[in-house]
């Protein structure tokens, strides 16, 4: 059998926790901050961990990475 292989761009993106969640960047982060609210500024930092629904989808892209 051929080895499967992972998506580029996701392997860029996200990352997975020990436990098996999904960690990503917050959207809408890279350029315009001068017409952001401090508020979604403040809320937007660091990492975030993504939905189940979403999770579900970008582990199917990276097949090794659990």
């Amino acid at each position: 059998m051929p080895k499967m292989k992972t998506k580029s761009s996701a392997k860029k993106r996200f990352s997975m926790t020990a436990s098996g969640l999904v960690k990503s960047g917050p959207a809408g982060k890279r350029h315009g901050m001068i017409k952001r609210t401090p508020k979604f500024i403040r809320d937007a930092r660091g990492m975030m961990i993504l939905s189940d629904q979403d999770a579900k989808i970008v582990k199917k892209y990276m097949p090794y990475d659990r």
